[in-house]
């Protein structure tokens, strides 16, 4: 990873320390804290709701990150309802993906409907290819996430963003996610690290973990097929190294972790389950 002056990292490293002194504190991380996003079930889960958080309980998974939400309801079910469900299997939302159509439409609605529920993290995960544009595009949408992350916080809730590969792809000269961590405040944004899009693009996890001390409070925990660098294999059957990467966590400043896979070698469940498996042989 190429670096900036060592005074401006220096700088972001002290804000993000000063400014986020409880996720440093992250402690070992725990099987027991074992999470999914949901949208790696996503030809399944929106027929069988029900069913599939069943299944997806009895593999040990303690929270979950939604996608899908949509004024008040998701896979079908009033919110408040699917989150006493989700409880009553003793599992809990823990995050949630929204859209910038909610972000930009009744952005509070979404905010107290997560906390209705229990909610500590909602998190913004993507850019659509029309909205990046140059480095000053990046630098007014990490603009309204600050603001975002203003209602956020008003509520209690940790406002996040999620990368894929085409932030690390230069624009003007910089690195877009270089930009989006030295733009977004860390008091109203945190980030959710996709590990294997970082990787696919090129860049180094836990380089990242060191520059920028405390601000990744989420990771995406999906690996890397051996034969396909662009296809994912289960966790722990592919080439990503996760016990060198959990073995950072502390320093990360990571809360939340969440199994996605959006490519398989098999049916979608089974490898929701087999992920699991592997990563209580190293928590």
């Amino acid at each position: 990873m190429k670096r900036r002056e060592f005074v401006q990292t220096a700088s972001f490293a002290a804000a993000g320390l000063l400014s986020l002194p409880t996720f440093l504190a992250a402690g070992k991380v725990k099987a027991s804290t074992l999470g999914l996003q949901l949208y790696t079930l996503r030809d399944t889960i929106p027929a069988d709701p029900k069913g599939v958080l069943q299944k997806v309980a009895s593999f040990g998974y303690k929270e979950l990150e939604t996608y899908g939400y949509s004024n008040g309801k998701i896979f079908g079910m009033d919110f408040l309802e699917f989150g006493k469900y989700v409880k009553s299997l003793g599992m809990k939302v823990t995050s949630g993906h929204y859209g910038w159509d909610i972000v930009r439409g009744d952005w509070e609605k979404a905010v107290t409907d997560a906390k209705a529920i229990g909610q500590s993290n909602m998190v913004v995960p993507w850019i659509a290819a029309e909205e990046r544009g140059s480095i000053e595009t990046f630098k007014k949408l990490c603009g309204e996430l600050n603001k975002a992350g203003e209602i956020c916080n008003k509520h209690g809730i940790r406002l996040g963003y999620h990368n894929h590969a085409f932030e690390f792809e230069k624009t003007d000269d910089q690195i877009p996610y270089d930009v989006m961590l030295a733009t977004l405040d860390p008091k109203k944004v945190g980030m959710e690290m996709d590990i294997f899009w970082v990787v696919n693009a090129g860049y180094d996890p836990i380089k990242y973990f060191e520059k920028y001390p405390g601000r990744f409070e989420q990771w995406h925990v999906k690996d890397m097929s051996k034969e396909d660098r662009g296809r994912n294999a289960d966790v722990g059957t592919g080439t990503i190294d996760w016990k060198a990467i959990f073995a950072k966590a502390k320093v990360s400043g990571m809360k939340h972790y969440y199994v996605e896979q959006e490519t398989y070698p098999g049916a979608p469940i089974d490898s929701v389950g087999a992920s699991a498996k592997y990563l209580k042989t190293i928590l």
